[in-house]
């Protein structure tokens, strides 16, 4: 089977152009190492820049191929990315996939696979549209736009791949069919084997953009009983603007806590490390699909802590697989820390038992796989079946 992948290409986002190899989300990043797995599919991965990139490979793994597509700068939102549909379209009459796979709504790749005239399916990995509710959007914004092209894609192709019931529910009034299916997780992850570290002080990792979504600000005022009666180190992993009112604030919060650190943005090697010698994971979010961090976490075999919110209750089972809070509460969020801390045979328990399901449910070959069952299933209908002889 011949696959087109279209996905984001973050040396563009970061204008990282100088780098030689692409690098992408961590979700297609894992579906992409199933992939390479199965020696009986072709996968052409596609991604648009505004600039030309000073180099890229022709293949990622044997069976992976990469196509970089320069597309000029309007060509890209202010013309609702008619610059990257066309080339996009373009590329794949070339290639003749006998499926697309848009992954994401957030740019322009969802647009490319709806147009591309091949059969296709979408990934849904932030909900545009609930993110644009939550944090109201003002008109012509990028959420408010990214919000209206997820509506008008959603109707548009065969069927939507939701991470999380969460999505799905969201979805179901426009898609035509949904399949739900978790992101794979990096199988790197599953060799961490951390030795849950309850050491003075033991170390808590929060992960994730500083902002107002992930609750940071909170969490912080939250732990402050604990910090008082007992030495943590809690450590945030993720970009933050001082600039951003939220952001000021976090770092203000920050300046009057030693105990409280931040490191910035880290890749995945540098999680891998801090995951080793971590006490627990905490997710405070107040919205959140199918955080990336907690499947990393369970695979490596470290306690989460999580809001009860969106779709986490499908990754976390309350009491087996980690603990859920409310984010809304205080209480909620420092007792559940201080439960993790207080009972290290239930925290390892709880990360055991993780470990177990994300070996069944995250590894990159297993989602790989079921991905080829989908693709089949879109296939066999008599639609797309028409439609693909036309184009032949």
């Amino acid at each position: 089977m011949k696959i087109a992948l279209l996905t984001t290409d973050n040396r563009e986002p970061f204008r990282e152009y100088h780098k030689p190899v692409p690098w992408f989300g961590t979700a297609p990043e894992a579906l992409l190492q199933g992939f390479a797995q199965l020696p009986d599919v072709e996968v052409h991965v596609i991604s648009c820049t505004q600039q030309r990139m000073a180099a890229s490979p022709e293949k990622l793994a044997d069976n992976i191929f990469f196509h970089s597509l320069h597309v000029p700068k309007i060509g890209w939102l202010r013309t609702l990315y008619q610059g990257c549909i066309r080339a996009t379209r373009k590329k794949l009459r070339e290639l003749r996939p006998d499926i697309v796979h848009g992954q994401g709504t957030e740019r322009d790749s969802a647009l490319g696979a709806v147009f591309s005239g091949f059969p296709n399916v979408l990934t849904i990995h932030g909900n545009m549209r609930l993110v644009a509710w939550l944090n109201p959007a003002p008109p012509f914004s990028y959420h408010w736009l990214a919000a209206r092209l997820e509506a008008f894609c959603l109707p548009r192709t065969a069927g939507v791949v939701c991470i999380t019931n969460y999505t799905r529910e969201a979805v179901a009034g426009l898609a035509k069919k949904t399949w739900l299916l978790p992101n794979a997780v990096d199988g790197g992850f599953f060799d961490v084997r951390p030795q849950i570290n309850f050491a003075e002080p033991p170390v808590i990792l929060c992960v994730g953009v500083i902002s107002s979504r992930k609750n940071q600000n909170a969490f912080i005022r939250a732990l402050d009983p604990l910090a008082a009666a007992k030495k943590i180190r809690l450590v945030f992993l993720g970009l933050g603007l001082r600039d951003d009112p939220y952001g000021r604030e976090f770092f203000e919060l920050l300046r009057t806590r030693p105990w409280c650190e931040h490191h910035g943005f880290v890749d995945r090697g540098q999680l891998k490390h801090w995951l080793r010698g971590a006490a627990l994971l905490a997710l405070p979010s107040l919205e959140d699909n199918c955080p990336m961090t907690v499947l990393e976490a369970a695979a490596a075999g470290v306690p989460v802590v999580a809001a009860n919110v969106g779709g986490v209750p499908d990754l976390i089972a309350d009491g087996k697989t980690g603990l859920l809070c409310d984010p809304h509460n205080d209480a909620s969020m420092g007792g559940a820390v201080k439960k993790i801390l207080a009972q290290p045979e239930l925290a390892r328990a709880l990360a055991a038992q993780a470990n177990h399901c994300a070996q069944e449910r995250f590894r990159p070959s297993v989602v790989a796989r079921r991905h080829l069952e989908i693709y089949q299933e879109v296939l066999r209908r008599p639609l797309w079946i028409a439609r693909t002889r036309q184009l032949l």
